[in-house]
Parts: C-alpha cells; structure tokens; sequence
C-alpha cells in the first residue's frame, strides 16, 4: 500500500456540501443585513465578496451567474435604499465578477495540469514499486510506502521481491536524494535487481550488478550537487525450503525479526560498500546467514522509519515498538506501524518511508 505521509481529513458530506453552498449563503446573509439595516451601515457593499469567495471552489459559469444575482440583487436595493451609491457597487461588482471568472478558469487549469502529473506519477510508482503479490509459494509478503510530501507519489526509497531459482529475493533500498533524479536511480536499481536475481546465484554478485547499473546511471545523469549520488540497499535471499535466510547489507538498516518470544536485531558481520561507490571503496560484499523459522516476521524497512521525530525531536523508537508488538500477520503490523509513525510525527513525516514485511509458513 502506498500512502501518503500525512493524515488524511475526512470530512462528511453534509459538511463539505456546506462549503460548496457558501458563496450561496454569503450573499443571501449580505442581502438580508443590507435590507434590515440602516443605509448608513452600507452592507450592500460587501456583495462583491460573494463571486470573490466562489472563484476558489466554482466553475467559470456558476461563478459568473452568482456574480449576476449579486448585480441584480444590488439593483433591486436601490429601489428600497436610493442613496445606497448603487453605481459604485454594482461597478465592483461586475469588476471583481469579472476577475474571479478568470480566477476560477486559472485554476481549473492548474487543477487538471496537477491531475495530469499525478497520472505520470502513477505510472511511475507503477515501475519502480510495482504492486507485489501478497504471497509467494510458502512466504506471505506485505509492502508500505509513505511520501513525505502529501502530493507526492514516489521519491527515492523503493523496494522489490522475485520468485528465483534460488529462492525468494528481496530488495529494499534508499537513493540519497529527492526528486526526479532520485527517482530515476531507483527505477535503474530495481531494473537490474530483476533481472540480476534469477541470473546470479550469489546474493554478491546480485549486489555487484547493482552497482553497476547505478553507477552506469549516474555517468549517464550526473548529479547537479558536488557530492556523488548513491543508494543504501539491503538483500535477501529466502530460501523455499526454509531454514536460513542470506543477506548483503550495503550500508542499509539492519532487519528485524519478530520471533515468537523475542526481537533480533540482524546486524551484517561485514558491512558491504553502499551502491555506486564500490569502484572507490572496494566490491567486497559480505553474506550473512541467520535463522528464520516459520512464524516469525522479517521488517525490512529504510531509514526514514528509525528517523521519524516527534515535536520534541525524539527518534521513532522501532526497535522497542517492535518488542511491543504481538505475534501478528504482515498486513497487521505495517498497518499498526503506518498508524504510530504518523502518530509520533503528528502527521508531519520528514522523509519516505518503505517497509517490507515477510512471514514463511510450513511448506
């Protein structure tokens, strides 16, 4: 599930109806006080207020028709109050009619050009974090993606999982940066993965591809910022027999397991180069081999997730939130995650988030 990093305002229909019946129920409180009060208190003058207000939530022609009833309402009250300065308002009110059409038809604009980039965002999320399936053979697999920015779609954390030879292939990962430029490296990263994880039998040299699709795309698109672009990732390989699962952590967030009576926290005994630099640093990746049995819950998760802050700057605590939780299905604990990092941030999400979460059943 892709979501945004924000809380969504729900509101009831009769609610935002009222919103929409504003401009409606603005002039008709102007006409009522502009008739029962005295000439001197002049509410008339405020009518123009009325299309201003409908510009912002109206369409052109229902904006200028409010427009027109404010005129004629403004009219009829010259005949009742004669020295209301009727000319002078109806003059502001044809003017800011005028203006608040063409207001309306700028953001009509704006609205469907937005709608238009949400489309290409869509299918850009499409290609980089694709929809998984919920299960593979013996593994039961849920994701979670939350952008920071509550329009945003995608950024630069992605994640993937294959169905090999080898077993079930995991990636997950975090290019530095935002944007387009950051999108783009993923996309090129996850592009190798699925092609370099049915075609290598070691999870190194998986990796090594990796790095090289990355860095062939950062020639390709160097970055504007002096310093060099590059990704965390993290690999697993999950074996469909069970038993022990192999992971190459470049530079990424050690997982998590949530076992039936304790969390563990998989640290790498020799921590690989991150993507794009094994050409200064070296393209030694190490392999680690740890338990996992069936029942127990792989978090694969970036670092957007450990550096959530609440208001006072307190770091989001996974690890013991982990230790908190009961023995629950993937689908269960992504869902109270999403729930406690909002919570903790008050909805105010500093950067992407993903997460991955891995049960194996008994074959």
């Amino acid at each position: 599930m892709i979501e945004s990093g924000r809380p969504r305002l729900r509101r009831s229909n009769g609610y935002g109806r009222l919103v929409r019946l504003s401009p409606v129920i603005l002039t008709v409180v102007i006409a009522s006080l502009a008739y029962a009060t005295p000439p001197e208190m002049a509410f008339s003058r405020l009518l123009p207020a009325a299309p201003a207000l409908a510009a912002s939530m109206w369409p052109v022609l229902p904006t200028v028709l409010l427009g027109t009833v404010c005129l004629l309402l403004m009219i009829g009250l010259s005949f009742v109050f004669p020295d209301l300065g009727t000319w002078w308002t109806c003059g502001g009110i044809v003017a800011v009619t005028v203006a608040a059409a063409y207001g309306s038809h700028v953001r009509l604009q704006r609205e469907r050009t937005l709608f238009q980039v949400r489309l290409v965002a869509d299918a850009a999320q499409q290609v980089v974090l694709r929809p998984l399936p919920h299960r593979f053979r013996n593994i039961e697999i849920e994701s979670l993606y939350l952008a920071a920015a509550a329009e945003a779609r995608i950024g630069g954390d992605f994640y993937e999982v294959v169905d090999t030879p080898y077993g079930v292939r995991l990636l997950i990962g975090d290019v530095r940066g935002k944007g387009l430029p950051a999108v783009g490296a993923a996309a090129a990263i996850v592009n190798a993965f699925r092609e370099g994880a049915h075609g290598e039998a070691s999870m190194a040299d998986v990796a090594r591809r990796l790095d090289a699709s990355c860095a062939r795309h950062n020639a390709a698109h160097p970055p504007e910022a002096p310093m060099e672009r590059f990704a965390t990732a993290l690999l697993v390989e999950i074996p469909h027999e069970g038993g022990r699962i192999t992971i190459v952590n470049c530079g990424h967030p050690p997982p998590l397991v949530h076992g039936l009576k304790s969390v563990r926290v998989l640290e790498p005994s020799d921590p690989s180069p991150l993507l794009s630099l094994a050409e200064l640093i070296g393209d030694h990746y190490g392999m680690d081999a740890f338990d996992f049995a069936p029942g127990e819950v792989l978090l694969l998760y970036t670092d957007g997730i450990a550096e959530t802050r609440a208001r006072d700057g307190e770091f989001f605590p996974l690890t013991a939130w982990m230790r908190r939780q009961p023995p629950t299905p993937p689908r269960d604990l992504l869902t109270a995650l999403h729930h406690d990092l909002l919570r903790h941030s008050r909805g105010s999400l500093d950067d992407d988030i993903a997460a991955l979460a891995v049960r194996m059943h008994t074959p």
